[in-house]
This record gives structure tokens, C-alpha cells and sequence, in this order.
């Protein structure tokens, strides 16, 4: 925990004293050095740029394997469980006089392998891990100016806002008013489970465009803890609850020009406002949201009506928290997110935060900063990893069609986060209006496809993972979950006028 702590701060003092950069990092080459606009074929100028610099090849490899790494996390926390069964018999063995020592010795080593492969398995410490042989190579083939000028032209901003609204929106007084907001809808349906899941599961990411897509998660994944997944339905259905909460919460931001990271990349360049967003995306993302919880709720309805008879048995008071609390908690949200691209400013007011929550301690639960400080960590993680990507994310976006580029999009999404391929598609010269809704229409589509896809998710599973079993979250059977309600978010993107 001091670990990940003194690295958010690290992360946090980064971004506000160093000053924005004025001009490109020289490593790596900025795309527009490669000079290649005249080069015919995809091939051809690849294959060029990586002739240019033999690194690009490098990191996109060590990029591939930390997504390898990924898929096989349930692998590793699977390993980890074992030895932990093992390490616990072994203390049982250690009481003996006469073998003792050497049960002590053996049982030290396996925790030490127990360790490993739990953090191994850790979702969002992968792409952390897999820096270790990125910077290795940098220094072997660019030098440590040229790792030292790159990590200073990387933008922390995003990763510290994700850690701060987290934080913010897991208290409890913004959670009992999210309940509070959520339980007036679900009462219009008798306050049944089945209610319940579809206030979560619709009212809950449209509050994306308001308060933010990660607090949005936050918020739906710590009541759906509460209203479905302590009620224990079957492995199937939380499996595509996931999914779909993943891609709606990916979709639910869109209402506007301000709250979802892949819309944010794009907005100020392309001139997207308010309007223009509600008017080409924000109803297409509700219609889809409607659609694709219609569509789940007729498949799993007999199971959501059977764990309304152990909900009856459930029933919960909680003490309540004063007005003035809560009112205080949402100007902190509202701070957050006016400030959320000025670091300097959002840490200030987290740290005014923290001392309110000491001075009402009474009225708080304790804050855990677990979960934030990894989920912040996996971003840092994977902005920097992202950065050497562009050298093949931004040919491939500029050499599709209208549909081929969403659906490009859509599966470069669910390999890096999608404000990443938005981003990278502002680079790409002569978009036109139809390309440029194509892009950010397949990049938010996709956002549930796997734990990198989208900012937000990686919060989602740290809340959720632990009910999926001893090995967490796999991410196959996460991606064959939202793969559905992603195809259906496409087609209201691409099909509605």
C-alpha cells in the first residue's frame, strides 16, 4: 500500500511542477518526422518506421505480451491459491519440535512464490510489471536522457483524476445519495431486484455524463455489490452484468463533450460541443443502453425473479447521513471534475477532502485507497506503455473506410484504452466529419471488451473480482460477455440517423 501511495504521489508532484511540454519528445520520433505521407501501402510504411527506429518493433512486442499477460491473470491467482493452501497446511506442521525449522524455512519460500504470482495475477499491476523490460530497453537502445525526456512529456493528469474521483465517489455519503437517487427509479418498479438492476444498469452509467464515467462506475459497481452480486446469482449472469456494465458505462459519457476520456482527446480539436454530442451520440447511447438491458433482462427475467426471495431475507437499515454532508461531498465531485485537467487543483482539493472526511469522521467509513491507487497505477502503467503505440495505431486508423474504421476501432479499443485510439486518430491529417464520427463511434462502442478498453473498468473489477471465484475476473469470458451489447451499441451508432 506505501508503495502505491509514495507512486501516486510521485505520479501527482509530476504533473504539477513539471510544466507542459512545448514540443514533441525526441524519443520516440513524432510521426510527423517519419515523412512517409507519399509511402504507398500499410506494409511498406511499417516497415519504414520501423527501419527508422528499430525500437518501435521492441515496444510494440513487450506492448503484445503485457496484453498476453492479461488473459492469463486468472492463471496466475489460480497458482497463487494453491500455494496459499499449501502455505496454510505447512503452518499446521510447523508446531512440530522436531521438524519445525525446516517447515518454517519451506513455508517462507512459498509465501515468497505465493506473492509473486498473486501479483503476477493482479490485473492492474500488469502493464506496471511489464514497464520493467520497457525501460530496460530504452536504455540499452536510446540511452536514460531519452527515457528520462519521455517519461517527462507523459501526461499523469488522467490517472491522479481517476485516483481522486474514485476516492470521492466510494464515500459513503455519495454513495447513500446515489442509492437514495437510484432507489426512487427502482421503487417505480416495486423495489424488486429486477428493479433495482435496471435503474443501476440505466440510470447508473448515464450519470457518466454528469459526474464522470470512473465515479460512475464507482458508484454502480458498489451498488450492484450490494443489490445483486451478494445475492449470489449464477456465474452466468455476473458475467454479463460485467459486460454489460463495462460498455454501457463506455457509452453511458457521451451526452456531452466533458466527461468521457475518449470523447475529451477529441472534443477541443474538432470543435464538438454540447449539442453536437447529444444530437450524434448522446440519444444513440441511451437507445442502445434501453435496448441492450431489454435484451438481457428477457433472457435472465426467471433468475432475477428468484433473487427477490433472497433479497427478502437481506433487508438492511443504515444510519443516515446529514444533508449538509453529503451536499459538502458533491461540491467536492463537482470541484474534481471542473479541475479535472489541472492536477495542481485536483490534488488540492483531495486534500481538502481528506480533512473534511477526519473532521466528520462519525458520519464516514474509513477510506481504502487500495483500489484507486491500483487502478491509477495501471493507467500510469498504461499511458506510458501507449505512448510508443502510435507508430502503427495511427496508419492503420488512416487507411479505412467509414465502417472498416469503426470496426477497426472498436478492436484496437479492446487492445489499448479507447481515449488512446481517439487520440491517436486527432493525429491522422484530413479526417473527414464521416471518419471522425466512425472512430470515437467504434472506440466508446468497444469499451467493454476487455479491462483496458476503457479508463473506468479496471475500477469496476477491483470492486467486483472478488465474485468471481478465488481467480478473479477472465477476461475471455469477460469479452464473450459485452461482446453482444457491444454489437448492439455499434449498430445503434452506425444504423440511427
Amino acid at each position: 500500500m506505501r508503495f502505491f501511495l509514495i507512486l501516486f504521489l510521485m505520479m501527482a508532484t509530476s504533473a504539477v511542477a513539471s510544466a507542459p511540454a512545448t514540443g514533441e519528445a525526441r524519443f520516440p520520433p513524432s510521426l510527423e518526422s517519419y515523412d512517409d505521407g507519399d509511402v504507398p501501402g500499410l506494409w511498406a510504411k511499417l516497415s519504414g518506421r520501423v527501419a527508422a527506429e528499430p525500437f518501435n518493433l521492441v515496444a510494440t512486442v513487450i506492448f503484445l505480451l503485457a496484453i498476453c499477460h492479461t488473459f492469463l491473470s486468472s492463471r496466475f491467482l489460480g497458482i497463487s491459491n494453491k500455494l496459499r493452501h499449501r502455505y496454510e497446511k505447512l503452518e499446521k506442521l510447523e508446531t512440530d519440535p522436531k521438524r519445525g525449522s525446516r517447515f518454517s524455512r519451506l513455508r517462507d519460500w512459498i509465501q515468497v512464490k505465493m506473492t509473486a504470482f498473486h501479483f503476477l495475477g493482479e490485473v492492474e499491476a500488469v502493464f506496471g510489471i511489464w514497464l520493467i523490460p520497457l525501460a530496460i530497453a530504452v536504455l540499452f537502445m536510446a540511452g536514460l536522457d531519452s527515457l528520462f525526456a519521455y517519461i517527462d512529456s507523459v501526461s499523469f493528469t488522467e490517472p491522479i483524476f481517476v485516483v481522486v474521483i474514485m476516492t470521492v465517489a466510494s464515500s459513503r455519503p455519495v454513495l447513500r445519495f446515489a442509492e437514495w437517487a437510484l432507489a426512487r427509479v427502482a421503487a417505480l418498479g416495486g423495489s424488486t431486484p429486477s428493479a433495482w438492476w435496471l435503474s443501476i444498469m440505466t440510470v447508473g452509467p448515464l450519470l457518466g455524463s454528469f459526474v464522470t464515467e470512473p465515479a460512475a462506475m464507482t458508484i454502480c459497481a458498489l451498488l450492484l455489490v450490494e443489490r445483486f452480486y451478494k445475492l449470489k446469482p449464477s456465474m452466468t449472469f455476473r458475467y454479463a452484468t460485467l459486460g454489460l456494465l463495462f460498455v454501457n458505462i463506455s457509452v453511458g459519457g457521451t451526452l456531452d463533450h466533458f466527461a468521457a476520456p475518449p470523447v475529451v482527446m477529441v472534443a477541443s480539436k474538432w470543435g464538438w460541443d454540447f449539442s453536437f454530442m447529444l444530437m450524434n451520440f448522446g440519444w444513440k447511447a441511451v437507445a442502445g443502453i434501453l435496448v441492450a438491458n431489454g435484451l438481457f433482462f428477457v433472457v435472465f427475467r426467471r433468475e432475477l425473479a428468484g433473487l427477490a426471495v433472497v433479497q427478502a431475507n437481506q433487508s438492511r437499515r443504515q444510519k443516515a447521513v446529514p444533508h449538509w454532508i453529503t451536499f459538502t461531498h458533491l461540491l467536492f465531485i463537482g470541484w474534481i471534475v471542473f479541475v479535472a485537467h489541472h492536477p495542481a487543483l485536483v490534488v488540492l482539493g483531495f486534500l481538502f477532502f481528506l480533512a473534511f472526511v477526519q473532521a466528520t469522521e462519525r458520519n464516514q467509513d474509513i477510506i481504502r485507497l487500495r483500489s484507486p491507487l491500483l487502478v491509477g497505477f495501471f493507467l500510469a502503467s498504461l499511458v506510458i506503455h501507449g505512448g510508443f503505440q502510435a507508430w502503427w495505431i495511427a496508419p492503420i486508423l488512416g487507411n479505412l473506410g467509414e465502417f472498416p474504421l469503426m470496426i477497426g476501432a472498436t478492436v484496437l479499443t479492446a487492445f489499448n484504452d479507447n481515449a488512446a485510439i481517439t487520440y491517436l486518430a486527432t493525429l491522422v491529417p484530413g479526417l473527414s466529419e464521416e471518419l471522425k464520427y466512425a472512430v470515437v463511434a467504434g472506440a466508446v462502442a468497444g469499451g467493454g471488451l476487455t479491462v483496458i478498453a476503457n479508463a473506468p473498468n479496471p475500477a469496476g473489477q477491483a470492486i467486483l473480482q472478488k465474485y468471481f471465484g478465488e481467480n478473479g475476473i477472465d477476461p475471455a469470458k469477460l469479452f464473450l460477455a459485452a461482446l453482444v451489447p457491444t454489437i448492439i451499441m455499434g449498430a445503434a451508432f452506425m444504423l440511427l440517423p
